[in-house]
């Protein structure tokens, strides 16, 4: 019974990338104090990696959860990083905005901003922002990827390479220490890659799920990166492990996202 809980429970990790223990207690009808159990015994068999809350797989991962998971996966999280994100953002700037369900909360609360140029590969982002008419959006060519409805390949690079912006707004597949940010698709890592190379500014926004994952193609060291807004979730000891490396963090209160 105990065996077959934690096989359960890998291939939920397998699955979505990251487990809630409170929810693991609902499925499992079992006590917290099992879960915790499991984890620090899947933990210390090096299947997992402990996070406040719950645990996220650990190693090299090459497949992406499914879009509409992710859409709905830690949505409180992502909507608090998007209205502190949208505090780094003024009237006025030229933004390249990257794909992701972080980014596409970040539009949202973008729509409130006036004066910006956005140059980004998601249609789902330009048709958040294409309502305020004081926003220039500049939607770049490619190849459509079904789910995400976002653009890439060498139009949306040849495109990329033909414009400047002050800030860069970027989505994280994986992020860690010695690798830094990383991605699991390759024209998006290449895309996201120009996109830091064309801009004075470079900020990133995930949340807890992505610390100590490293995604199959990489995309920059922590050193390009100005600063990363992420949530309440990632514990202490990460974000001073993250920050003695040099990476300024911002971290988005709970309160944010309600």
């Amino acid at each position: 019974m105990v065996q077959e809980r934690r096989n359960r429970i890998l291939e939920k990790l397998a699955n979505e990338r990251m487990v809630k223990a409170a929810e693991l207690v609902g499925e499992f009808n079992v006590s917290m104090e099992t879960i915790r159990r499991d984890l620090e015994y899947l933990g210390q068999l090096g299947y997992l990696e402990r996070v406040y809350g719950g645990a996220v797989c650990k190693g090299f991962y090459g497949l992406e959860p499914d879009y509409s998971h992710r859409e709905i996966k830690n949505l409180f999280e992502k909507q608090a990083i998007a209205a502190k994100t949208a505090e780094l953002i003024e009237n006025g700037d030229t933004l390249f905005i990257d794909v992701g369900t972080t980014m596409l909360e970040l539009a949202k609360c973008l729509t409130r901003k006036s004066d910006l140029t956005v140059i980004t590969n998601s249609t789902q982002i330009a048709l958040t922002l294409v309502g305020n008419p004081s926003n220039r959006i500049i939607l770049l060519g490619g190849e459509l990827r079904s789910g995400e409805l976002s653009v890439s390949g060498f139009l949306c690079e040849y495109g990329l390479q033909r414009f400047n912006a002050n800030k860069a707004i970027l989505g994280v597949g994986g992020l860690t220490i010695d690798g830094g940010i990383s991605d699991y698709h390759i024209n998006e890592a290449v895309s996201r890659r120009l996109m830091i190379e064309r801009a004075d500014k470079v900020i990133a926004a995930t949340d807890f799920s992505k610390f100590g994952v490293k995604a199959l193609n990489s995309v920059c060291p922590l050193k390009k990166i100005h600063v990363l807004v992420t949530d309440w979730s990632v514990p202490d000891k990460t974000l001073r492990e993250y920050r003695d490396a040099g990476l300024k963090i911002i971290v988005a209160p709970e309160s944010a996202s309600r």
